[in-house]
C-alpha cells in the first residue's frame, strides 16, 4: 500500500475559519455593554478573544502539517494528565468556580484559565483510538478485554466532570465513546447491554441534585417561574422570536442588555437569532451539518483505523457540543452549561476546538495512491 499526500480538506477549512470568523463578530457584538459596564472598556471580550484566536490558528495550523501519527506516543500521557488536571479543580484555592461551577484552574502565569474537560475530551478520543487500534479485532469483541478498560477510564472522566458538576460535558463523554466503540468493532449488543444499564444510573443522576430537577421542571414550563428557574429560556426564547426571519440587524440585540444571562458563552446563539435571524441561525446549522459530513467522510476515507477512529471521535465531539447547545438556547432539552464551538467567547474551547480540527485537516491529507502495492 502505497500513501501519499494531498491537500486538506477544504470544506473543513472554510468552514472552521468562518465559524471562527463568526465568533470574533459575534463576541464584540454580545459583550460589548456587559465589557463597559464590569471592565469600563467594551472591548475587553474582543480583544481576549482575538488574542485566543490568534493561538488558536497557531495550533490550527501547527495540527494540520504534523503527522497525526505522532500524537499516538501521547495518548496515556494526556489521559493521566486530564485526570491530574480534573482532579486539581477540587483543591481549595486551586479550581475557580463560576455560577456554581467549579470548571476553571488558577494559574497565575497563564493569561487565560485552562479548564481541564476541553482537554480531557480530546485526551480520550485520542487514548479510544490508540487503544481499540491496538487490540486486535477477537480482543475488541471480548468484554474483559475489549470494551472494559475504556469503560473504566471514561467512567472516571465521566464522574471527574459529573462533580464539577457540568452534566453536558458528561454526555458528550459517553457519546463520544459509544460512537468510537461501536467504530472500533464492539459488539452491538455489548453496547445496547451497557446503554440499558446506564439508564437507571442517568435518572438518579439527573434526580439526586435539587438543580438538576428544578432545570427539568423549568424546561417543561419555564413560564411557571419567569423569574428564576426559567429566566435563561423565557430570554432566549424571547431573543430567537425578535430576530423572525432576518433578524434586527448587527449590534442591535436588546437582549445583550443584561436581559440575557451568558450572551457571549453558553446563549451567543439565541444572540445570533436576534441580530440575524432565522437565517443566520440556519446558516450557523448548516455549517456544523458540513463539518458532519466532512468529518465522517474523513474517517471513512483514512487510510488506517487509528486516522478512522481519530476523525469520528474528533468530528462526533464538535457535533454533539453544538447539537446540545442550539438544543438548550431553543428549548428542545432542558438548560445545561455549554458552548457553542468556534464561536462563543473562551480560550479553552476555542484553542482545543481548533486544535482538533487541525488534525481532522491533516487525517484528510493522506490518501492510498491508486495501483499502489505493498
Amino acid at each position: 500500500m502505497i500513501i501519499e499526500k494531498k491537500s486538506p480538506d477544504l470544506w473543513v477549512f472554510i468552514t472552521v475559519i468562518i465559524l471562527t470568523a463568526i465568533g470574533v463578530c459575534m463576541v464584540f457584538s454580545s459583550s460589548y455593554v456587559m465589557g463597559y459596564k464590569w471592565y469600563g472598556d467594551s472591548y475587553y471580550f474582543l480583544k481576549k478573544q482575538l488574542f485566543f484566536s490568534i493561538i488558536a490558528l497557531i495550533v490550527f495550523f501547527f495540527a494540520i502539517f504534523t503527522d497525526y501519527h505522532h500524537f499516538k506516543k501521547f495518548a496515556l500521557p494526556l489521559l493521566i494528565l486530564s485526570i491530574i488536571l480534573l482532579s486539581m479543580l477540587f483543591i481549595p484555592n486551586l479550581g475557580r468556580s463560576a455560577g456554581g461551577a467549579k470548571r476553571w484552574i488558577k494559574i497565575a502565569f497563564l493569561p487565560f484559565q485552562p479548564q481541564p474537560s476541553e482537554l480531557a475530551k480530546f485526551a480520550l478520543i485520542l487514548y479510544m483510538a490508540e487503544f481499540l487500534t491496538r487490540k486486535q479485532l477477537k480482543d475488541i469483541k471480548t468484554f474483559i478485554k475489549g470494551i472494559l478498560p475504556s469503560i473504566i477510564i471514561v467512567l472516571v472522566m465521566f464522574l471527574l466532570i459529573l462533580e464539577e458538576p457540568d452534566f453536558s460535558t458528561s454526555l458528550i463523554i459517553l457519546g463520544i465513546s459509544f460512537i468510537m466503540l461501536f467504530i472500533g468493532g464492539t459488539r452491538v449488543l455489548q453496547l445496547y447491554s451497557l446503554i440499558i444499564a446506564s439508564i437507571p444510573f442517568g435518572i438518579f443522576m439527573l434526580l439526586k441534585e435539587e438543580y438538576r430537577k428544578i432545570r427539568l421542571l423549568s424546561f417543561l414550563n419555564p413560564w411557571k417561574d419567569p423569574l428564576d428557574s426559567g429566566f435563561h429560556i423565557i430570554q432566549s426564547l424571547l431573543a430567537l422570536g425578535s430576530g423572525r426571519i432576518l433578524g434586527i440587524g448587527l449590534g442591535a440585540s436588546k437582549q445583550k442588555y443584561f436581559y440575557l444571562p451568558d450572551q457571549h458563552t453558553d446563549f451567543i446563539f439565541s444572540i445570533i437569532g436576534e441580530e440575524f435571524g432565522f437565517i443566520g441561525t440556519l446558516i450557523i446549522i448548516i455549517l456544523f451539518i458540513i463539518l458532519l459530513w466532512r468529518g465522517f467522510r474523513i474517517a471513512l476515507n483514512s487510510v488506517d483505523e487509528f486516522g478512522t477512529l481519530l476523525a469520528a471521535g474528533i468530528t462526533s465531539m464538535i457535533v454533539f457540543q453544538s447539537i446540545i447547545n442550539v438544543g438548550v438556547v431553543t428549548k428542545i432539552i432542558p438548560t445545561t452549561g455549554i458552548t457553542l464551538p468556534f464561536i462563543s467567547f473562551g480560550g479553552s474551547s476555542l484553542i482545543m476546538n481548533m486544535f482538533c480540527a487541525g488534525i481532522l485537516l491533516n487525517i484528510s491529507r493522506y490518501k492510498i495512491k491508486e495501483g499502489g502495492v505493498n
